[in-house]
């Protein structure tokens, strides 16, 4: 368990450095936003071109993919069911609670609580691909869609939109570079792991800064959102999980407990980036995060203590 509150407490720490150079406003106010924008569109992509250059296409076709895709998948479903019926949001803020909801931390926390609860990093591989090769395009089409400059806007351009964003592109290279089986040389790989390495301090950093200043989470009218996706994150997503990977894919043992612990992580990063990348829903998905990182520690330990 040291190795998970390890990671929780790295998180916690680059974030309160963040809120320290936003309270003595060294950066300036612009610095939350710059810093989104450089790991949105330069860092990630190289991010997920390395994680997904690396990994085994075979892996987001296993029985795991069930329960770690279904669950999510439900969650998402619900969110945007409940949230349409009692505030009739609009389709961005419902994108984005969607995905507060359901898109779980599997880059940099998945790792060590795979590591140090199930003992494989590779158990966090069909979460990452299927949020990055699913989740995230859905998701940045309906932001993307938001910002379009009225109806003359064409309609192949918006369904083209996701396919030309930096993390999608990053994406498919990576995976063209996993089914290839080739190796990039070290000339070509240092400056890209180099950049790759600012994506997640840079998006830790601003999420730091925007607390700095900032309302008391869950407080004002998005309170009920916010309750609605921490209460999905945390309880339902892991629940669904359990029941989809033991009794639709016939889970056990070890394999069972990775597809309930991988949902159980709380949502990630990503999701305050590309909301503060389209300025949608962007105090959600931060109240979210907060909340939902705090919650999964106690939920986390408990799942790996009963089921382990």
């Amino acid at each position: 368990m040291s190795g998970v509150l390890g990671g929780f407490a790295a998180l916690a720490a680059v974030i309160a450095v963040g809120w320290v150079v936003g309270r003595s406003g060294l950066l300036g106010s612009d610095a939350p936003g710059i810093l989104s924008r450089l790991s949105f569109f330069v860092a990630t992509p190289a991010l997920l071109f390395l994680t997904l250059g690396r990994a085994d296409t075979h892996d987001v076709l296993s029985f795991a993919l069930l329960g770690t895709a279904g669950s999510a998948v439900v969650v998402a479903l619900l969110f945007v069911g409940l949230a349409w019926w009692r505030w009739r949001l609009p389709a961005a803020q419902l994108a984005t609670g969607a995905l507060s909801a359901s898109y779980v931390n599997a880059g940099n926390l998945g790792v060590p609580v795979s590591v140090y609860i199930l003992g494989d990093a590779a158990y966090v591989a069909p979460v990452l691909l299927f949020q990055v090769l699913v989740m995230a395009p859905i998701g940045l089409a309906v932001l993307a869609r938001s910002r379009s400059e009225g109806p003359a806007t064409s309609r192949w351009r918006l369904v083209l939109q996701p396919l030309r964003t930096p993390v999608v592109i990053g994406c498919a290279l990576g995976l063209l570079l996993a089914a290839s089986g080739g190796e990039l040389p070290a000339i070509v790989l240092e400056p890209v792991e180099l950049i790759a390495a600012l994506a997640v301090p840079a998006a830790l950093l601003a999420y730091g800064m925007t607390l700095h200043g900032a309302p008391r989470p869950a407080a004002g009218p998005l309170a009920g959102q916010v309750w609605l996706a921490v209460v999905l994150k945390n309880v339902a997503m892991p629940a669904v999980a359990y029941a989809l990977g033991r009794w639709g894919a016939g889970l056990d043992g070890v394999a069972l407990l990775a597809v309930t612990v991988t949902s159980a992580l709380p949502t990630a990063q990503n999701v305050f980036v590309y909301a503060a990348t389209y300025d949608r829903g962007t105090l959600l998905a931060r109240d979210v995060i907060l909340l939902s990182t705090l919650l999964s520690v106690p939920v986390l330990v408990g799942i790996a203590l009963v089921l382990g």
